[in-house]
């Protein structure tokens, strides 16, 4: 394993306009050299932002946002991720959506639907947990309201790498800023997470408050709140390795499995 660049993408997003985000994005990510990062993370539902419109915005994964994210890593040499809405089987979906710079695509659908707005009456819920490999590591999507249920986040010494988009509102950011911690503490993982900052279509106000920690729940990355930001952090394995082998929390996990 080598080390592995994010570049986390805090971005305000346009209500409802997936084109208008796509060019929206292209500016933000326009200043990326090529090859100098490996994963351009973007926000949850970055299209649209968090809307339960689902029939105004949904694509297909033969849709244009997945050509233009196809496009954009091929450009850049880095993988271009965040989730957006897709229609499939007569469904729809809160997907991350991963593209690798040589079109290989793979998803992860939102397991837990935030049901304080309704997302469980207008989307499919996942039933799967994603563990990507890329470049040695192994990475483990989540989508926003994931991120407050530990069993389906645990690591049963499966991933090196917990990658969170969202669109988590300010008036819940104290949620957000402790939990995130906890899960790089507890599963003994590098953590990453990216949120969206602006006022959406429902006058919901996000702060953003992306931030990267390291296994020990330390913050790898300073970025203000309420401000588009472009950061990329280098996350390196050794001190991973290093703190798995002299602190294995992991060989003391309890055995469990999922169901439903």
């Amino acid at each position: 394993m080598k080390k592995l660049r994010i570049t986390l993408v805090q971005s305000t997003l346009l209500w409802e306009d997936p084109a208008g985000n796509r060019m929206l994005m292209d500016e933000l990510l326009r200043p990326i050299r090529k090859g100098s990062t490996d994963v351009i993370v973007l926000p949850e539902m970055f299209t649209s932002g968090f809307t339960m419109n689902a029939i105004r915005v949904a694509e297909t994964m033969h849709g244009n946002t997945v050509t233009w994210m196809q496009e954009t890593a091929a450009m850049k040499k880095a993988v271009v991720c965040g989730s957006l809405v897709i229609k499939d089987r007569n469904r729809f979906f809160n997907r991350f959506v991963w593209v690798q710079p040589d079109g290989t695509i793979l998803h992860y659908d939102k397991r837990h639907l935030f049901r304080m707005a309704g997302e469980q009456s207008t989307y499919a819920a996942g039933k799967r947990r994603a563990v990507i490999e890329y470049k040695g590591w192994r990475i483990c999507p989540q989508i926003c309201y994931d991120l407050r249920f530990p069993v389906w986040n645990r690591n049963r010494n499966d991933y090196d790498l917990l990658l969170y988009v969202a669109n988590w509102p300010e008036r819940r950011r104290a949620a957000w800023m402790k939990l995130l911690p906890a899960r790089a503490i507890e599963n003994q993982c590098y953590l990453v997470a990216v949120n969206r900052v602006g006022t959406d279509g429902k006058n919901m106000v996000y702060a953003g408050d992306s931030v990267a920690y390291d296994m020990w729940g330390e913050p790898l990355t300073d970025i203000k709140p309420h401000k588009g930001s472009v950061v990329t952090v280098s996350l390196d394995p050794k001190p991973l390795q290093a703190a798995r082998k002299s602190f294995p929390v992991g060989l003391d996990a309890d055995a469990f499995s999922l169901r439903g």
